[in-house]
């Protein structure tokens, strides 16, 4: 009896020093993370700024100069998604990532110091630059370092985080004008770039570049001093002769038999920026103005900017027991009906010349609701699936042409919505918006496959009408594949 139960205890302490040690993962996650916190607030940085900015006595904006202030960071963002491409190839994943935090800084500075809006103009685009490396390095960087297993929780902290930096935003801007809140900004930066200066490379780029031993000490770093990283090394280095010898040209990525899945991607990152996010999010203190709403307008923008964080851990939750669809009917038929709502307030409100003043609390609520559904489908499906449909041979280029259409249509929707709204009125501009997302529901109902609990093998097959490959499925994170488009493209 003895000698089973010391064999029992034996087998048990074996398996507890095999456990891999999750600290250093959760500690690159962290700081990758924080630059998205400064992206969150570089995306609502104009909710606040631009009502104290059109109203300071010491710089002048009008309405088409405001606009631009808000549409010039996604358009930069852009032009940063493209060069961020071969930049993660050539320099590395992590020096991508820490180059983008001195220019982080000139441009928050640029910004808080400027006396025209040219400067400010200025500033925004080299953030926007900056937001844009940073879409594309974020998640390269954390799906070739962290393990399966934790893989949904600390592959969250970008969503999480980056809401957090949209949160400070809103608070701030409640007690600060635009030229403080830019100095704020300026100061995200710096705990950004020490921890970056604390973690490694990926050891997918080491390997990928012959550096071997450079390698196996960053995987160890990362998977802890006790846990044996031989087979996960060989994993590694065969994944990366897998992709480096079937490499895609530009015109494999547009035949006929991957269209489908990058037309479906597409189709997501459109609907996602479509539905108005950006608008709202860019916007939000002059929605509640428009409104009239019996809430103060800057305690309406930090309520939104909780809810927009908590709705985030509840995806978290429920996206694995339930399924991608599922939520994207629920985000589509929530965003249509709050949209809707929202526009009739202000239809009743400005056409019938009606008292609304005891309905003050609608637009919040509507908003809330609005971005309770956003957060839970169309916010962060798109980007998860985007690495689950795309094959993988042409992974890497399909990934850059949807994301440089997600920021064409962010710049799109954020440039135009002043536009819109004296066009055509709030009424009319929510009205479209909530047209856009019903639309989208039947474009997830016809055309979006279910990707729940199925390799990439399983999906690939189903979109591309090839047969999965025999043999063990693809256990690492679909996004570490993601490779940039040829800069030559």
């Amino acid at each position: 009896m003895f000698d089973k139960l010391q064999k029992v205890g034996d087998a048990a302490n074996k398996y507890k020093d095999e456990l891999p040690d999750f600290e250093n993962q959760v500690l690159a996650a962290v700081a990758v993370s924080l630059g998205s916190m400064i992206v969150g607030f570089s995306s609502a940085y104009t909710s606040p700024a631009l009502v104290t900015m059109e109203n300071s006595t010491y710089i002048s904006v009008t309405k088409e100069q405001a606009s631009w202030v808000g549409g010039l960071m996604p358009l930069a963002a852009l032009a940063g998604g493209i060069i961020g491409g071969p930049l993660v190839d050539y320099i590395g994943r992590r020096r991508t990532i820490l180059f983008t935090a001195p220019p982080f800084l000139v441009g928050w500075i640029l910004i808080g110091s400027a006396s025209v809006v040219h400067l400010v103009l200025a500033g925004r685009a080299i953030c926007g630059l900056c937001v844009g490396i940073g879409s594309l390095a974020f998640p390269v960087y954390l799906g070739e370092t962290i393990q399966p297993e934790v893989r949904g929780t600390l592959g969250l902290f970008p969503t999480a985080i980056g809401n957090i930096g949209i949160l400070v935003c809103y608070v701030a801007g409640k007690y600060l004008d635009w030229a403080q809140l830019a100095y704020l900004g300026a100061a995200l930066p710096i705990p950004f770039f020490i921890l970056m200066m604390m973690i490694p490379e990926t050891p997918r780029w080491y390997v990928s570049n012959g550096r071997t031993d450079e390698a196996r000490k960053a995987l160890q770093w990362l998977r802890g001093k006790s846990t044996n990283i031989d087979e996960e090394m060989r994993d590694i280095a065969l994944i990366d002769s897998e992709i480096s010898s079937n490499e895609s040209t530009i015109t494999e990525v547009f035949s006929r038999i991957y269209m489908k899945s990058i037309l479906t991607c597409i189709g997501l990152m459109a609907f996602q920026q479509l539905s108005g996010i950006n608008a709202v999010i860019f916007y939000t203190v002059q929605i509640f103005q428009m409104s009239g709403s019996s809430v103060d307008e800057h305690l309406s923008t930090i309520i939104v900017g909780v809810v927009n964080f908590a709705s985030t851990f509840i995806a978290t939750a429920i996206i694995d027991r339930v399924g991608r669809k599922i939520l994207l009917y629920f985000s589509s038929v929530t965003m249509t009906l709050t949209l809707i709502l929202l526009g009739t307030f202000f239809y009743v409100r400005d056409v019938y010349k009606m008292d609304v003043s005891s309905l003050g609390w609608l637009p919040l609520t509507s908003v809330m609701l609005y971005l309770l559904g956003f957060s839970l489908g169309f916010g962060p499906i798109p980007w998860l699936m985007m690495g689950e449909i795309l094959p993988a041979k042409i992974r890497g280029p399909a990934a850059s042409i949807c994301t440089a259409f997600n920021w064409l249509c962010t710049f799109t929707v954020t440039k135009t919505f002043q536009n819109i709204l004296d066009g055509i009125g709030p009424c009319g501009t929510f009205w479209l918006f909530g047209c856009i997302c019903f639309v989208g529901l039947f474009f997830v109902i016809i055309f979006v496959p279910e990707t729940r609990g199925k390799s990439l093998e399983q999906i690939e097959s189903k979109l591309t009408g090839r047969a999965a490959p025999a043999g063990r499925t693809r256990r690492l994170s679909s996004i570490a594949h993601i490779k940039p488009l040829p800069s030559g493209c």
